[in-house]
């Protein structure tokens, strides 16, 4: 289940469905905030597609934060031709398997082969796969 403050592509949930039963925190912001978070809780001062914070595992509390960059959502789905709902979901299957505790910088390529498999169950354009090297 994901808590949100503002609406998200349903698809969301399903998704969340499919990799976890826990709550989630989703939370969109513009460019300029996601510079301000990645400078602060990362010391990297540009703005980025989406973050993820998880969280110590508290019964009935969600597991973490997922961050996204509407601003950039919004141009990276114009630039890859399809819909802003499908990049959300794109990004938000990112964000969400790194707080499960997914690294696809040290795991051998196991987050990238449940990404694809979210890609494919879930009928999503394959333009994460194609950016991200698989």
């Amino acid at each position: 289940m994901i808590l949100c403050d503002t609406n998200y592509p349903s698809i969301l949930d399903d998704i969340c469905d499919e990799l976890t039963k826990a709550e989630i925190e989703l939370v969109f912001v513009s460019s300029d905030e996601m510079q301000e978070i990645n400078k602060k809780e990362r010391n990297i001062d540009k703005t980025t597609d989406v973050l993820s914070f998880p969280l110590e595992y508290v019964p009935h509390f969600p597991i973490g934060s997922i961050v996204i960059n509407s601003d950039l959502a919004s141009s990276k789905s114009k630039e890859l031709g399809h819909k802003v709902e499908d990049e959300i979901a794109l990004l938000f299957t990112h964000g969400l398997l790194h707080v499960l505790g997914f690294d696809h910088e040290n795991d051998d390529g196991e987050m990238r082969r449940r990404e694809i498999d979210i890609i494919e169950k879930f009928s999503l354009p394959k333009s994460l796969i194609v950016r991200s090297g698989c």
